[in-house]
């Protein structure tokens, strides 16, 4: 009988993006319907209306209302009712100081539990250092996406390191998506919007390529984070526009403030000349949009984040320094300029390797492990008298 697996993350329709990454690795598990479930985790400011599930996705067997105290009880009887628990990790998602919350469940836990870890500091607090390190203490296996996130663990955390195994962060497929045929070369980043994403940097590199003929067209699509919009509403996407405005680009720019299904972004994706990742962040070791781009062949050029330095120094797309929009847009002009310069990119871009099948056969292989190992021995059988 194959494993039933107790998944704990946010769902769909949840709008984030571990959310998605939970539902894609939730549902190639549960392929053929192995009886695995999702114990989702809701707060109260939720904002749903996201992708739509796959028939084939598990169901939510409980919901933790994180806003509501002790929610972990039973959080951790629900995922005790299978065979091993694949347990999503970021420091927001779970309540108490640095989400301290989700220590108790790992403790209640009779089953293999496997943590994905998005976020692996270089810096963190006192008290993020000491949950992680106990998250690492309690868990029998933990993934990072990226030997990065791999080196930063063992290099600033007590976590030991037989327990660590790096599987990259799964793509869609998009063999088959016909290639639209458009007159000027497109551009495009894509993702929840907020501040930190970059996008006055890709404006400001915009306007240096002015005089291309024809000009490049700048697709900026995606809603404005729910949190960021419960904050400060959409002040960061009117200041983008404002510049977009004053850098006198803004009929190149379309905003397309919509959460896309996967067949939709999938053709939006196939649709680019070139991916743009503009980001701020020095410490990004895991960007979902970043495997997308590379898993479906179309060269990226983006800032020196963490995942960025790691996936493109093998081929698929350029780096530039953060902040600097000319080197951007150097790095955007040789891409589209250069005979031959995408299919080069591109012939290093992972292929099947990145695909959510291969990537789900892989925690397969780890859940089997663990459940090997936890696998009580045989007792010998007695002698037979002659």
């Amino acid at each position: 009988m194959p494993a039933t697996y107790g998944f704990l993350s946010t769902y769909p329709p949840t709008q984030c993006g571990l959310a998605t990454f939970n539902a894609a690795l939730a549902t190639h598990l549960n392929a053929g319907g192995t009886g695995s479930g999702v114990v989702r985790l809701l707060a109260g400011d939720n904002t749903s209306g996201g992708i739509v599930l796959d028939r084939a996705a598990p169901r939510v067997v409980h919901t933790w209302h994180t806003d509501r105290p002790g929610g972990w009880v039973a959080a951790a009887t629900a995922l005790n009712r299978f065979d091993v628990a694949i347990i999503q990790h970021e420091y927001g998602i779970y309540p108490g100081d640095a989400g301290a919350e989700i220590l108790p469940v790992l403790r209640a836990l009779r089953v293999p539990v496997i943590v994905v870890l998005h976020t692996v500091l270089t810096h963190p607090d006192q008290l993020q250092r000491a949950v992680l390190e106990q998250i690492g203490a309690a868990a029998d296996a933990v993934v990072t996406m990226t030997d990065t996130a791999r080196r930063r663990l063992t290099t600033h955390y007590e976590v030991d390191p037989r327990k660590i195994t790096v599987i990259p962060h799964g793509a869609g497929s998009h063999s088959g998506v016909p290639r639209e045929d458009h007159d000027r070369p497109h551009l495009l980043t894509w993702g929840l919007l907020g501040p930190g994403k970059g996008i006055e940097w890709a404006l400001r590199a915009l306007a240096f390529l002015d005089d291309m003929a024809p000009q490049p067209v700048y697709t900026v699509a995606g809603r404005t984070h729910p949190k960021v919009l419960e904050q400060q509403g959409d002040a960061y996407r009117d200041s983008l526009k404002e510049l977009a405005e004053e850098l006198g680009v803004s009929d190149s720019v379309r905003w397309s403030d919509v959460y896309m299904d996967p067949a939709d972004l999938s053709r939006l994706i196939c649709s680019a000349d070139v991916v743009v990742l503009p980001y701020d962040s020095t410490e990004q070791v895991t960007s979902g949009v970043l495997i997308e781009a590379v898993g479906a062949g179309v060269p990226v050029v983006a800032s020196e984040f963490p995942h960025a330095v790691e996936l493109l120094a093998d081929g698929p797309g350029l780096l530039v320094p953060h902040h600097d929009p000319e080197a951007m847009a150097m790095a955007i002009r040789r891409v589209l300029a250069e005979p031959g310069m995408p299919g080069r990119l591109t012939g290093l871009a992972g292929g099947p390797t990145l695909r959510w099948p291969a990537v789900a056969a892989r925690y397969q292989s780890l859940a089997a492990r663990l459940l090997g190992d936890r696998r009580p021995l045989l007792a010998p059988a007695p002698a037979i008298s002659a």
